[in-house]
């Protein structure tokens, strides 16, 4: 602990004018039109061995002074089916609103093609908030992820990646194009939705943490225009770490800060930056996601308990970052450099949350739910139930297919010269490939010095036979001498795209670059995707898969069979003695195992199950375990 979340400062409050920041429901210290000043509490504040009289501004509903206690629950990474039950808990705690993200890239997934259904159903999301009473804070960006690699660059569509030149986050013509397109269509969902038309949100995020990236003084003005002219009407907000407040600011919105502590230097920072405006730490971080092969981040829940208290004290709004974290399913892990070197990020996004992956309590939760419950005047609602788990038979996984039998049901590969990175593949209605993994397969009729760049990781074979793995800086392969022309196979996987940074422009993912054989230039190349969607899971139960051998070697598919009886529950899937795995459930995606760690479980929903058998794929890159195991706990 150190002496900083003792040391305050508050301006003192003073008269303002300017652009307007605030809808009706809201009101500051500025007088607009359409508003009355908020009456401001002086307050003594200890700051050294002075005690001045200071104050602040609040927000107010309907005319009262309100301070948002948010949590921050993405839609796209919990279940549909688990939604109430997570925003019920959101509220048992103590919690007014519910803040999230709105994924741009789930929301496209090609070019010109939208989906809000299912698990994308953001309105179905909102109206379950607004019928359990919290307010809503939508972050729409289009980007929504700045300064924390927990998400792929996907957040923006990665078929932005296309054109070299383009300039993403910036008032590039292609760029804000795109971004209009998909306003079209996302912000008339969110119009009914807000406050004055009789909904549940109350303010809109313009962009996320842009002060990070600042490269165009244009793009966060156009940004809000752009939601503004089609009808956005309540409270802007911007969002920036405390050192890029001033970078990231905007005029007509109100600058909320990110981190992990209060401190005497972010008040500071945000009365330079907009005077005696009500303070909104937009993200607490109470947790923080983890890194394959690094430590399972921990956060000390007094500690988080005791900076909580503190914002109360000070009578600030806060916003918990995150309450739950849900799962990246799937291919969804962002990417980050650590070192030069790239790294992923796990499959859970527990975080460290006030609730776990899966949902249930934890210490934080109850801390939290003691000194929110202590504000309220009348009882917190009871607490739901705990979501029930089951520890299932361990499955024996009895039949495989290699990688190179399952070639034919995908679809026909591309016949190209030259390889190209995922994202310029000729699919998807133009748009490339988002995800998964790329086998590039042409013909060599020698061995000797091969050159290959690919990003992020892949592994070179000859004919079915792994000679090395490569990456971005292992570019170099000896290929031993054979007799005829024999098939050279680079087998690459896209591991996460970095979310934040200039990186996030040169995100290609695949070979990037010419291939060379003693410095000749390879050509003549077929190209496979494996994106690995449910369609071609479907296609491989007519395979003729292999029984079961212990000798095995190489990137193959393994078969077997969860029995789940007839009231299938939440479980936690272990991969004993696996190497590097994607497991499908019926088709769906968990997401990545590696048993370098620290995760080593991945989490299974009960509602994806079906009552009795289960199908179970695992996609393991190098060598197999004995089964799959099951547990009622999660190991991070």
């Amino acid at each position: 602990m150190t002496g900083d979340y003792k040391d305050f400062f508050l301006a003192t409050p003073a008269e303002q004018t300017g652009a307007c920041l605030c809808s009706k429901f809201w009101t500051s210290v500025y007088n607009w039109s359409h508003l009355t000043p908020l009456d401001l509490k002086n307050r003594s504040v200890g700051l050294g061995t002075e005690s001045p009289r200071m104050g602040h501004a609040y927000f107010t509903l309907d005319g009262h002074k309100f301070r948002i206690f948010g949590g921050s629950i993405h839609y796209f990474r919990v279940p549909r089916e688990y939604w109430r039950d997570r925003l019920l808990k959101l509220k048992a705690c103590g919690f007014n609103t519910v803040t999230t993200y709105i994924p741009w890239n789930l929301h496209e997934p090609e070019r010109g093609k939208f989906d809000f259904s299912g698990n994308l159903d953001l309105k179905a999301f909102v109206m379950i908030a607004e019928e359990l009473g919290l307010w809503v804070i939508l972050r729409p960006g289009p980007y929504v992820c700045a300064g924390k690699p927990d998400y792929d660059i996907r957040t923006v569509a990665y078929w932005l990646l296309q054109d070299p030149k383009s300039r993403i986050r910036t008032t590039d013509k292609g760029f804000v194009e795109s971004v209009d397109r998909y306003f079209d269509l996302l912000v008339p969902i969110m119009v009914p939705l807000q406050y004055r038309h009789g909904g549940p949100v109350i303010a809109f995020q313009v962009e996320n943490e842009y002060g990070t990236f600042n490269k165009d003084e244009n793009y966060m003005p156009y940004i809000k225009e752009a939601l503004l002219k089609r009808g956005i009407v309540e409270l802007l907000l911007t969002s920036d770490l405390m050192n890029d407040v001033r970078k990231g600011q905007l005029k007509g919105a109100l600058a909320t800060v990110n981190q992990r502590t209060l401190c005497q230097r972010m008040f500071k920072l945000l009365h330079q930056v907009q005077g005696n405006m009500p303070i909104l730490i937009m993200e607490f971080w109470i947790g923080w996601f983890d890194l394959w092969g690094f430590p399972h981040v921990t956060k000390n829940p007094h500690i988080i308990e005791y900076i909580a208290s503190e914002f109360i004290q000070y009578e600030l709004s806060f916003n918990v970052y995150m309450f739950h974290g849900g799962t990246n399913f799937g291919f969804l892990s962002g990417g980050t450099y650590v070192n030069k070197m790239h790294r992923t990020v796990v499959t859970s996004y527990d975080c460290e949350a006030l609730l776990t992956e899966a949902g249930d309590y934890t210490e934080k939760y109850f801390r939290f739910r003691r000194l929110l419950g202590s504000l309220s005047e009348i009882p917190l609602p009871p607490l739901p139930d705990p979501t029930p788990k089951s520890v299932y038979p361990p499955v024996s996984m009895l039949h495989y297919l290699p990688l190179w039998e399952t070639l034919h049901y995908l679809n026909e590969p591309f016949k190209l010269n030259l390889p190209v990175n995922m994202e310029n593949l000729p699919l998807n209605n133009g748009s490339g490939q988002s995800f998964g993994f790329i086998l590039y397969e042409t013909k060599i009729c020698s061995g000797g010095l091969l050159h290959v760049h690919v990003s992020d990781i892949g592994e070179v074979f000859l004919n079915d036979t792994v000679l090395a793995s490569i990456n971005s800086e292992l570019t170099n392969v000896d290929i031993p001498a054979f007799t005829g022309c024999q098939l050279l196979r680079i087998l690459v996987e896209n591991q996460g795209r970095v979310a934040f940074s200039d990186r996030m422009q040169t995100e290609q993912k695949g070979i990037t670059e010419t291939i060379t054989l003693n410095g000749v230039i390879l050509k003549g190349f077929n190209i496979y995707c494996l994106e690995m969607k449910m369609n071609f899971l479907e296609r491989l139960r007519s395979a003729t898969w292999r029984s079961i051998t212990d000798s095995h070697i190489g990137p193959a598919f393994y078969r077997g069979t969860l029995k789940a009886g007839a009231s299938p529950k939440d479980t936690f899937l272990s991969l004993p003695g696996w190497n590097y795995a994607f497991v499908f459930i019926n088709g769906r995606n968990l997401g990545r195992y590696w048993h370098i760690g620290p995760q080593k479980t991945l989490y299974l929903p009960g509602v994806w199950l079906h009552p009795e058998d289960n199908e179970i794929i695992v996609f393991e890159k190098t060598k197999k375990g004995s089964f799959i195991g099951f547990s009622d706990k999660p190991k991070l």
